[in-house]
């Protein structure tokens, strides 16, 4: 019994090793850089462009009205399937930046949209925004406290 169990398992590893692809850490890694760059060059020439039309408008606004627009390029990607193809090729590049936070939230959108805008569009979207937010404010904690520690309050 133990011996037949042992060729199962065998076997599917041997099928889960044949349709694995097969991609290379370089070359994952020179995918994530340039569409990860890409994707901050955008963001700057957007944020440049709204600079040039509203010269007198605070640097500050000038960057939420940047990450807004990114965020709802993002959106409007993952809508019409897009962003899915950039994932593939761009892995880490893609999800890391703002861009994969708002591709996170609208993709659980639309999977729960059958429950309703409520139950399932709103909640489910925000099953997603929960950990995230967590994570950033334990983590800016502890990041404040070693700063804290290292500094000596300064």
């Amino acid at each position: 019994m133990q011996d037949k169990e042992s060729r199962r398992n065998q076997r599917y590893e041997n099928y889960v090793a044949a349709i694995t692809p097969k991609t290379g850490t370089w070359h994952s890694l020179f995918n994530s850089f340039w569409i990860g760059g890409l994707t901050c060059l955008i963001a700057q020439i957007i944020g440049d462009i709204y600079y040039a039309v509203f010269p007198y408008v605070g640097k500050d606004l000038i960057v939420s009205f940047t990450s807004m627009t990114i965020i709802a390029i993002a959106i409007l990607f993952t809508g019409l399937g897009f962003f899915d193809v950039i994932a593939r090729k761009g892995g880490a590049g893609s999800f890391l930046p703002i861009t994969g936070f708002a591709n996170a939230m609208a993709s659980a959108s639309m999977e729960f949209k059958t429950e309703g805008l409520i139950m399932g569009t709103s909640v489910k979207m925000f099953t997603v925004v929960g950990p995230v937010v967590v994570n950033g404010i334990v983590w800016s904690a502890v990041a404040a406290i070693i700063n804290l520690l290292i500094t000596g309050g300064v």
